[in-house]
Parts: structure tokens; sequence; C-alpha cells
């Protein structure tokens, strides 16, 4: 029997997961791997953080290799474990937590440490990098309760933060030491470009400044600058740069200079030790963009697997980049010097700015404002180092759109290397996506993203992915058709046509008929489908538990450190002291590290233990609040005319009647409500997916509201008379929007995708009314409360227990 080489990988990040990705390919049966995380999630696109901190992207939307990855290919998983000792004699290493794991090659990917500047007060609470997810979780917590933030850092880093900070909606200055942002990409003109553009989204910016001090007793208070001045701060965010992680290897007597000095072939000065990513020094140059790395990694593949290989000689880089919207690319030496020949367009009305720099007619170095579709050929230029003598201007200008959309453009992608980059955030080189075209038979963008993860971040390279598409699966090719998810090149419409026209019963069904790319699907189109099905098929649709989410599948919402939030409901916020004694008793049983109220009027029960939950729940008895689920969340009120001498209407009354009839009912997002007593709408009903505000002799309706990370105010449905006309109106809104909207879409899109006048003419008969709310009706009674399915399941766990034991025994 051949025993399995040992591999321990030290970092989960990008780059060594790619090394790992290439190697199983080369050598799958060669080696027995290990890997340890400092952080606790899988390995995910630190390049996607800002899209988490704009609200654009979940999680489990920037995971790259998810859970399952890891078992699929037999890997041991360490998740929170920071290495902290390697012992290069017994050869193995150890971990903060006590773990070891024994080695015969050793791979250090431990990336890099953003650099904190060493400024007086620099440890005071709100004082944070935005380099992880915690850091992202960081910045909107504080959005909610403070909104004064700077940072400090214009290049993209900062930007990017900055513009998160944005529309979670705090006021936002960036702070930057040099006189023009981004000055290692762009030159000073198109800085300015951005720098007008980011202003009229409504950043302010703090040029020509050098921090001196930050201000505040135990939190920050604000920014002293040298000379004296200050500006205020709730928050500050230190985007000034990264230096490479090297303790680790400095500590076990490995050679370290800026980084961790490493030869052609990524290996260390002890054998058996290898390091590469952004910790790694190569020829005096530790990088810290994609696209080296993962050539790199490329390369230690090759080596690990025993593959000949001619080594890393370096790379030549280039940027392609979406800052805050606007695209931006640069490559090579674009700045200009003795001996250069530079040439310029600039197009201010619509925002487009390219600059050439030439030396010895040879293309040395560019620079893309606005408009950066020819990037890749002009990196291409410049890494060739040919002649372009006579083709300056159609570098310059590059083909007229229309000839692209023609065909007549595609030369150019056809003369481009096999190793160039086409998708810069996820390392994906033109020859990788050829090969899924020609020998994987991929025949969309949406397979292609799927299969080799081209155009799945930013979407910037789209264009040409599409390109390579048209050229090399020629009449094949799938007209360019964005599906719900890479599995499937279908819309939600054509996929709920399909299941009605065909009586479609479960997941694997619909999968199965409709010819999905993937055979088990992803984490995207399995919950859609599950709720599709349970909203045309109530009666006979069984939910289908693994389609779910995490948070659905444990009612309860997991927490960053791997314990879950218990959140029972609370009808309209209203409680009794027999409810308050039994939750405080509970807290009490099961040492609940922290009970906390929570926005929408209940009490949330925080730091428990996974195996705990349905001893929680069933300690309380009381309903879940849903805090968790895709479901009705809070109906929020204010005290109405029970109490306030401004109210107008029993707002308590109506919100615990609405939460009461709608509890349970699952929708394609989170749906909030609320009711306000009087037009001074304390319960804040104006923001809120179904809003209902008491005026005098009756109440207005409001729709499609948001006070999350994009604000969105409501729009006025209609008024009302009675508190059953209140009902009817809010069943048959809630219902429309259950059968018409994408799965994960909000109210508050949804409304402005469809318009408002679309949903009144939708609503504004009667009967057509009654029969929503009949539908609505119907579904509602086939839910039971999640925490009875939580003690029915362990009960039937516990029943089956002896049994087994009896068989085995057998």
């Amino acid at each position: 029997m051949h025993l399995r080489k040992k591999l321990v990988l030290v970092g989960n990040g990008m780059a060594g997961l790619r090394m790992l990705e290439h190697l199983l390919k080369l050598a799958p049966e060669q080696y027995e791997i290990t890997i340890f995380g400092a952080e606790p999630y899988p390995n995910y696109n630190r390049i996607m953080l800002s899209s988490v901190l704009a609200g654009g992207a979940g999680l489990d939307e920037i995971v790259l290799n998810d859970t399952d990855w890891y078992k699929e290919h037999n890997i041991t998983l360490h998740m929170g474990h920071t290495v902290t000792r390697i012992d290069s004699v017994r050869q193995k290493v150890v971990s903060n937590q006590g773990v070891e794991a024994e080695y015969d090659e050793l791979v250090l990917a431990t990336g890099s440490n953003p650099f904190m500047l060493p400024l007086p007060g620099a440890d005071k609470e709100g004082v944070i990098a935005f380099r992880n997810i915690q850091d992202c979780e960081m910045m909107i917590e504080t959005s909610k309760a403070y909104k004064k933030a700077v940072v400090i850092g214009g290049g993209l880093l900062g930007l990017e933060a900055a513009r998160g900070l944005l529309n979670l909606g705090m006021d936002v200055s960036v702070v930057h030491i040099n006189p023009y942002l981004m000055e290692r990409q762009l030159d000073e003109t198109a800085s300015r470009m951005l720098q007008k553009e980011l202003e009229s989204q409504g950043m302010k910016f703090l040029l020509s400044r050098q921090s001196e001090a930050i201000i505040g007793k135990k939190r920050v208070k604000s920014l002293l600058f040298a000379g004296g001045e200050r500006i205020d701060a709730d928050l500050v965010v230190m985007a000034v740069g990264i230096k490479p992680n090297v303790e680790l290897a400095q500590t076990a007597g490995i050679k370290v200079n800026r980084g961790i000095v490493v030869n052609d072939y990524m290996e260390t000065n002890i054998p058996g030790i290898y390091a590469l990513g952004e910790c790694a020094e190569h020829r005096g140059i530790a990088y810290g963009l994609v696209a080296p790395l993962y050539e790199q990694g490329a390369v230690l593949a090759k080596r690990l697997a025993g593959v000949q290989t001619e080594g890393y000689s370096g790379s030549v880089t280039s940027t392609k980049l979406k800052v805050s919207g606007v695209d931006v690319f640069s490559a090579g030496a674009f700045a200009e010097q003795e001996g250069t020949r530079v040439l310029k367009y600039q197009d201010e009305v619509d925002g487009v700015y390219k600059k050439l720099v030439i030396q010895d007619n040879k293309l040395v170095g560019a620079v893309l404002f606005g408009d950066t579709n020819d990037g890749a050929e002009l990196f291409s230029v410049i890494k060739n180092g040919e002649t372009i003598e006579g083709r300056e201007k159609e570098l310059l200008l590059g083909i007229p759109q229309e000839a692209l959309a023609s065909g007549s453009g595609n030369s150019r992608l056809e003369g481009l290397a096999a190793d160039e980059i086409i998708c810069g955030c996820n390392g994906v080189s033109k020859g990788t996506i050829v090969q899924a075209i020609q020998e994987q038979d991929c025949t969309s963008v949406g397979q292609i993203k799927a299969c080799t993860k081209a155009s799945a971040s930013c979407g910037g390279c789209k264009p040409l992915v599409e390109g390579l598409l048209q050229i090399y699966a020629g009449e094949a090719a799938v007209p360019v058709k964005e599906g719900i998810c890479g599995c499937t090149p279908l819309s939600r419409d054509e996929i709920v046509a399909e299941i009605k026209r065909m009586r479609l019963m479960t997941v694997k069904e619909v999968m199965n008929v409709l010819e999905w790319g993937t055979e088990e699907g992803c984490t995207k189109c399995r919950p859609a489908l599950n709720y599709y099905l349970g909203m045309l098929w109530p009666d006979e649709y069984v939910d289908e538990k693994e389609s779910r989410i995490t948070n659905e599948r444990f009612h309860a919402n997991i927490q960053k450190d791997g314990t879950f939030s218990v959140v029972p409901r609370i009808y309209g916020g209203v409680t009794s002291p027999t409810e308050l004694k039994k939750i405080a008793e509970v807290a009490e049983q099961f040492e609940v590290p922290l009970v906390k109220f929570t926005g929408g009027q209940r009490l949330d029960l925080l730091g428990i233990k996974k195996e705990n939950l349905p001893k929680i729940w069933e300690a309380l008895g009381m309903p879940s609040g849903h805090a968790y689920g895709k479901t009705l969340r809070t109906v929020k009120t204010c005290v109405g005319n029970t109490f306030c001498r401004f109210g107008t209407q029993d707002s308590i009354a109506m919100g615990i009647r609405l939460e009461k009839e709608f509890e349970r009912l699952n929708t394609p997002s989170k749906v909030k409500l609320a009711v306000s007593g009087c037009p001074r709408n304390c319960a804040e009903a104006t923001i809120k997916d179904f809003g209902v505000v008491a005026i005098d002799g009756g109440w207005e309706l409001h729709i499609g509201g948001n006070g999350g990370v994009h604000v969105r105010a409501t729009d006025l449905l209609c008024v009302v008379k009675t508190e059953d006309e209140v009902v009817e109106w809010a069943a048959a809104f809630l219902q429309y929007y259950r059968e018409n909207a994408n799965w994960n879409e909000r109210t508050s899109t949804w409304v402005e995708r469809v318009g408002l006048a679309s949903i009144k003419k939708a609503l504004e008969s009667k009967e057509e009314r009654l029969a929503l709310q009949s539908r609505i009706q119907a579904t509602l009674s086939k839910t039971t409360d999640p925490w009875k399915q939580i003690i029915r399941e362990q009960e039937l766990r516990k029943n089956f227990e002896p049994l087994t034991k009896v068989e085995t025994n057998h």
C-alpha cells in the first residue's frame, strides 16, 4: 500500500488554496493534507470584502472553497487555529489551541498584516484596520451607533473602506499623506477624475495631511494632524498598507528579510519548508496583488507534484480595479520620465482618460480611467516588449464598441498569450478559460464562471470572457444570459413557469428536468428552489431542511465564534413578568453569556452552544422570533393611544394582530413591519417593508422601506379606515411579493424594480386582494413553529437510539 506524504499548509487564504487546487489536479493521491487557518471561516475572496461592507455580498457569496470542498478532497481543516511553533527538526507544527500536525512538506502562506500607524492613541476603541471579515463586522456595528468615520489612506483599500462606510450611512472623510489619491496606480490626472467622482458620491478628502495623534479618552473622538488641525471621528480606519506576516518563520530560524526569503521554486533556506503569497519575498520583492501570488502557486504545485517547472522568475504587474463603481487600470512604468513619449486621450463628458507611456517605440506603461476594456491587450504589449511603431493611435483610442459587438475586435483577444490574466480578482488566465470552453464544454458565461471563477467577483472582466466564448465556442456559444446562479441559465420567472407547467415537486426533480449544470446545485439556487416550490405547492411540498441556509437549519443566528443567538418572539414588544422570569431562568440555567434588547423590541440570548439549542427552545416554550430567517422578523410598535397623548389609534393591538397573523411566513427575503400610533412615527414605519401609520379616522399603508445598508423610505400604497382592511391589504401585498419577487430580493429592491404603479394596479381589486389573502392563509395553515420541530426531531432521535444499539449488537 502506497503511503501518502504529509503536507501541512499554514494559512487558509487565496494564495495557498489556489496552489492546492493546482496540486490536487496534478497529484490527487500524493499527499495527506492538513490546513491551519487563523480565521474561523473557509477560504474566501479577500478582494470582495468591500462588497460585504457595502452590503452587495454576504459571506457565503465570497467563499471560494466551502467546507464541503475540503471534505470532498479529504483535507483536514483547522479553522480558527493560529500556528505558533514550527519544529523543523521533528517536522511538526503546533497551533495556539494545542493541535499538532507532522509534515513531510510544509507550506507557509501566512499572508500579511495591516500596517497600523504608531500614533499616540492608536489603541483606543474605534481604531481598526480593514483586512478581514471581523473588521467588516466591526464597521457595520459601529455605523449603527456612530456617524463620523475617518479613513487614513487614499489607496485602493482606503477608498473601498470609505465607499462601504458611506453605504452604511456614515459621514466619511479620507485622509491621505500625498497630494493625490492612489498615486501607486494612477497618475495625477486620473486621480483627480477619480476624486471628483467620489466627491459626487458623498466622500470628503483631506489630502497632504500627516496624522499625528488620535484624541479621546477610552474611545476615539478626533484625529489630530501635524500643524494643529483636527477632525471629529467616531471611527478611524487605518488602510495605509500591509507588511508580510513573518513572525512564525522568524522564530523557526527561517531566513527573513522584508518577507520570507524564497528561491525560484518557492523554497526557503530550510529543506522541506516553502513559502508563497504576500508573506514571501522573491528576488527582493514581496507582491501584494493576486496574479503574482497565483503564478507562485502554480510553480509550487508543480514542484510538490514532481512535475518539471522552470520556476518563478517574478511578475510584471498590472492593476485592473473597480474603485467604488469606477473602472481604473494601470500597468508598467506609467510616470513621465526623461526619454519617454506620452500620448493622452481625455473625455470629460463621458469620464474617460487614457495615457500611454512609450520608450524606444515600445509601450512601457499605461493608465486607463472609466474605460478599461483595452487593459488586457495593453498589458500584453508591455510584457512582450514588442514595437508599437505605427500602432500608437490604435492602442490609444482602441477599437470602437460597435466593432467589438460585431466580432471584428476578436482578433485582439486571439492574440493574447495563454497565460494572460483575464480575471484579476481570481487570477484566471486566458488559457484556463479556453480550456474550460474546449475541454469542459462550457458554452455560457455562467458555466465558465462556475468552472473557473472568472467574472465571479467584480464582474469587470465579463466582456473579455464573452469575447473568448465567441471565439472558441463558435456557434455552440449560448447567448449571454445570466440565470439565478452559475448552475443554470434560467431566470427566476422561467424556473417558476416550468415548475408550474410540469408540476415539479422536489429540488432534485427541478434540477434534473431543467438540466442543471451541477448535480447538487449551489448555496444560491438550492434555497431559492426550496422557496419557490414551497410557495407554489404549500399543500404538497415537503420543505427540504438541507436546502436551507445554516441559520434556518438551526433556527438560530450563528455568531462569529461558532455559538448561536436565540430570539423568542415577543409580540409587538409587549411582554409580562411571567414571560420575563422564564427568559431569565433559561438564561441562568444555560449560563447564557449575554442577554440583549434588540432593535425589534425583543430579547436576544447570545453565545449559546449548538448542542444546547433544542434544550433552550424546550425550556423557553415560546415561539421563535425568526431573527435568522427569510421570513417575518418583527412588527415594531409604539404605545399609540393606549398611553401616548399624541396617539390616534391603538398601534400596540394592531401590531400584535399583524405579527400573529403572519408569523412563520416564508418570504423571498427578510420582512419587517411596524405600526406607528400617529404621524410622529416613533416606530419608524416609513423605513419598513410594510409600514402602518395611524391618522385621524384611519391608517396609512406604506411599502418598500429599508433601514439597512441601502436606506430607502417607503412609498404610500393607500389609506384605509379599519383594522380589518389593514390586515387585508398587508396580506395581499405580502403574498403578491412572495409570488413575484426574486429569491433574496428585499421589498425595497423589488418595489423599485417593478414600480409602485404596477403593485397598486395588481392590488386595486378587492376580489384579487381577497384571493391573495386566501392563498397566504392557506400557506400559513401548513406551518408550525420551528422550536416544536426541533423538539420533535430530538424525540425521534431518542426513540431510535436504543433500536440502533440493539441492531448493532446483533
